[in-house]
């Protein structure tokens, strides 16, 4: 019987030309990235974005994208024969007839720049298919960031100008309303503004922000009115500046008024904004602490002090794991996430996998290490109800019983250099321990020499001690933090370490935990920012005060 539908030949041949998907990066914000984005940006080829949207995007392209560089040549420099480098639309247009998915990115919503809406058009005209993915605009996003609502219960008319290209008749229609304006300009072309709409016959007492690095945690925003943004600029010494060619994005109506940003300015008072954050672990484990300290409006700066190798003689750890294949142990306990990696790769090695496991009990010191097992594919079956740490592991850890336990061995992979306090304490509870070097831990290598010179400069707002061996290690390959620096350490042996070093220790947290001390650092930028306010100072960091101002404490 043959098919009733239309055969495969029926249907032309598939274009061998790629796809061009131009996408709204955002105002600033990575998060402000849509799902639809994210996905795009996981398959293209190809990149191609100015450098600041570069840096917003790259980090959910795929290893291998190229991303071909953007250099704007100034007419001085072709009229010197300087070679002009390709634009984006003949860089977007080569890549897709060469068959290749890429990806346009520009900042805020691609419907909104007049480039991207020129390059749409030449896709059209030469045949090239491509698909749009908006993105939040810049006049939306920075005012919500900026705690300026752009309408209210009420209602009324928002009105969006780009400044660059107003026409008297925009600035005269704008001036002559009542609505809510939300101007695109420069830093230094704020008060001309301004005056535009003054002179339009907007009242000089109408509200005005003015927010620079709209979304980021350089974010930065000015209230004021029309006829005395001029004055507050001069005052505060924002002008003259290099950096008034910036983008800026003002909103004048009552909206945006003092008192009620005040109330609503949600982004700029998380209780570590701006902060350089210093968290001296390796990538792996400061994932999770970074990204609660950006959620308190932190940047953090990840600088590892510790590599991890494999232990030098590795017969013991074979023997070792060859034994949970073969009944040897009754439990196995993981006092780290480095030491589930190390009994990882050597499953991997061997061709096992978490079915290895069956029969045998597992025992992890933390949330951290019971997560790192859980992705694994193993459930720990114990996890201290209290500290966390080798000491509170024992406060739930069963004696061993020869009734119910048939075996009465543990295997305890762990650091060349780890304490005997979990050792000693299962020996005491009548277990016999395998204590095995999983791993080595060795110092790691300096970090780059700008890192190095903000670390003793003062360049860091705060710094988190996880570990006596941070404090160490830091210290030998860095330096010694600049005494403005926040110290914030995660138990009393690590500020005794601290302390021992010469730093005053700020911070302590209430448990030995990462994320508890993070939950402390925030606590304490929040007091320090609620003192400040108190006091009617303006909020600053720790690291905007001047060298020397805070006595370092002595320590006997």
């Amino acid at each position: 019987m043959s098919p009733t539908g239309p055969a495969a030949s029926d249907f032309p041949p598939l274009s061998p030309q790629g796809q061009v998907t131009f996408l709204g990066a955002g105002p600033g914000d990575p998060g402000l990235l849509t799902l639809r984005a994210v996905e795009a940006l996981a398959s293209a080829d190809v990149l191609v974005a100015e450098p600041d949207v570069l840096d917003v995007v790259r980090g959910h392209a795929r290893a291998g994208v190229s991303t071909p560089e953007l250099t704007v040549v100034d007419v001085a420099s072709t009229a010197a024969g300087v070679p002009v480098l390709r634009d984006a639309a003949n860089l977007v247009m080569e890549a897709a007839k060469g068959g290749r998915r890429v990806v346009r990115a520009v900042a805020g919503d691609p419907g909104l720049d007049g480039d991207a809406g020129a390059e749409m058009l030449a896709c059209a005209a030469a045949g090239v298919p491509f698909e749009v993915v908006p993105g939040v605009a810049n006049a939306v996003g920075v005012p919500a960031y900026a705690g300026v609502p752009l309408r209210d219960a009420q209602g009324a008319d928002v009105r969006f100008v780009d400044a660059r290209t107003a026409t008297d008749r925009c600035w005269s229609e704008v001036g002559a309303s009542d609505a809510t304006a939300v101007v695109s300009t420069t830093l230094d072309a704020v008060a001309a503004a301004a005056g535009e709409l003054v002179s339009a016959g907007r009242k000089p007492d109408t509200p005005l922000t003015v927010t620079i690095a709209g979304t980021t945690t350089r974010q930065r925003t000015w209230t004021a009115t029309l006829g005395t943004i001029a004055q507050v600029f001069k005052q505060a010494k924002v002008l003259p500046s290099p950096e008034g060619h910036r983008p800026v994005i003002a909103v004048v109506g009552e909206r945006s008024a003092a008192a009620q940003r005040d109330q609503l300015a949600w982004f700029e008072s998380k209780p570590l904004f701006g902060w350089k954050v210093l968290v001296p672990r390796t990538k792996e484990q400061a994932a999770s602490l970074s990204d609660q300290l950006r959620s308190y409006g932190a940047v953090p700066h990840e600088v590892p002090t510790i590599a991890v190798e494999p232990p030098r003689t590795p017969q013991q750890m074979e023997r070792a794991v060859k034994g949970l294949v073969t009944g040897r142990y009754e439990w196995i306990a993981f006092t780290s996430v480095n030491a589930v990696k190390a009994v990882r790769e050597k499953f991997e090695e061997y061709g096992l996998d978490a079915r290895a496991f069956a029969g045998i009990k597992v025992a992890a010191v933390g949330e951290q290490t019971a997560a790192a097992l859980v992705d694994f594919g193993v459930k720990p079956d114990l996890v201290p109800s209290g500290e966390q740490s080798a000491a509170g592991l024992l406060e739930d850890w069963p004696p061993y019983d020869p009734v119910f336990d048939p075996i009465d061995r543990v295997f305890l992979p762990r650091a060349d250099i780890a304490t005997e306090t979990l050792v000693a304490g299962l020996i005491e509870l009548g277990w016999e321990v395998d204590d095995v070097t999983a791993y080595r831990t060795v110092r790691a290598s300096p970090p780059p020499a700008d890192t190095r010179e903000a670390i003793k400069g003062g360049g860091f707002d705060a710094v988190l001690f996880t570990s006596s061996s941070t404090v160490r290690n830091l210290v030998g390959i860095a330096g010694k933090p600049h005494n403005v620096t926040v110290i914030a350490c995660i138990g009393p042996a690590t500020a005794k370490t601290a302390e021992e070093h010469g730093l005053r220790v700020d911070v302590l947290s209430p448990e030995p935990s990462v994320h508890k001390l993070a939950e402390a650092l925030a606590a304490f930028g929040a007091q320090r920012r609620d003192a400040a306010k108190e006091a009617g100072d303006p909020v600053t960091r720790p690291s905007e005060r001047r060298p020397g101002a805070r006595r370092r404490r002595t320590t006997t």
